[in-house]
């Protein structure tokens, strides 16, 4: 089935979800904007134990269930420690590269609901102070967070209310050039979640139906592993929505929509990756095949749990993942045109 999926409420989503903080752990306010922006389309919506969300669509035939997963959930950190000198240690929430976080602009969110301001540095932050400045080594334990706030001290920075345990997210900077680029941190996963209601959109706009009953989860622990560990039993097969791999020997491109054939957790089924391959060139669709050798999805997530499915994994092609990160708007179109494709077959 074709269809055209709708850009500027696709892009608009994309860029508020962008926008939301919502570091692994730290996910309630953004489930809440989608469980709205469910509750807007009619859909669905129910919360699994563990915060994440379960939105269904009645097909025609009601035989099976096709489970589609994409997560809310980034990269970020924790206050570990408050340094001596008013500044924050940190602790990495989800796997990244220290030098990709260097001199960003963060928020510090405490348990009382207030949120701080900061920027995320080095120990030795300046080349006019410190003569190994550019040499030192960007590792964890030399990584401090400078509060915008005037503190001089451990006291200080607990009587703003912020303590350990305190959730730190890193601010996105959405930008969407007129060339069509999106460039953001977060497009994991948030470009393929906004795909996602894409296809959501497009069922209530112009009055289509999946051919299967369809369960769409989105998980909020998909950064640390765990975010489809549990999944609905009637899913029968799985396709993760995640974003694609770029550079060294892999051929896909940010205005790809990648399908996954095998990935650290092994490969993806056979005929499902088949079959987006065959829908993917009747549509008229980019895309590439490849392998990621350091990536895990949630659908590798539900099968290492012991989930009786077959399962793929497809995603817009994403430039500098974990780092700052960039697609193009055609991908994420892309990707749930494929998925329009595949659902109603």
């Amino acid at each position: 089935m074709s269809i055209q999926p709708n850009e500027d409420y696709i892009l608009s989503l994309l860029t508020e979800l962008l926008d939301t903080p919502s570091p692994t752990g730290y996910t309630a306010h953004i489930m809440k904007r989608i469980e709205q922006e469910a509750a807007k389309l009619g859909i669905d919506f129910q919360y699994n134990e563990k915060g994440g969300a379960i939105l269904s669509v009645p097909g025609t035939d009601g035989s099976r269930t096709i489970g589609l997963s994409g997560h809310v959930d980034t990269l970020g950190a924790m206050v570990r420690s408050i340094n001596t000198d008013g500044t924050l240690r940190l602790t990495r929430v989800g796997g990244f590269m220290m030098n990709s976080i260097e001199n960003e602009y963060c928020q510090i969110h405490t348990r009382a609901g207030k949120v701080c301001t900061g920027t995320i540095m080095t120990t030795k932050p300046s080349v006019h102070v410190f003569n190994d400045a550019r040499t030192f080594e960007r590792e964890e334990s030399h990584m401090q967070v400078r509060i915008d706030e005037q503190v001089e001290n451990a006291d200080d920075v607990k009587k703003l209310g912020i303590g350990v345990g305190d959730f730190i997210s890193f601010d996105a900077r959405p930008v969407i050039t007129p060339s069509g680029y999106i460039k953001s941190r977060h497009l994991d996963d948030k470009a393929s979640v906004a795909a996602l209601f894409g296809l959501l959109e497009s069922m209530k706009r112009d009055n289509w139906s999946p051919r299967h009953h369809v369960k769409i989860l989105i998980s909020n622990y998909e950064e640390v592993g765990h975010g489809a560990a549990y999944i609905p039993s009637d899913i029968s097969e799985m396709i993760a929505v995640d974003m694609g791999c770029i550079g060294d020997d892999l051929s896909c491109k940010e205005t790809d929509v990648s399908i996954c054939a095998k990935d650290s957790s092994g490969p993806y089924d056979y005929e499902m990756t088949s079959r987006l391959i065959r829908l993917a060139e009747q549509e008229g669709i980019p895309y590439a095949v490849d392998v990621y050798p350091n990536y895990g999805s949630d659908a590798s997530a539900a099968l290492s749990a012991g989930s009786n499915i077959r399962a793929a994994l497809i995603g817009p092609g994403v430039h500098a993942s974990h780092a700052m990160e960039r697609t193009h708007k055609q991908a994420v179109l892309n990707t749930t045109r494929l998925l329009a494709a595949y659902v109603a077959e």
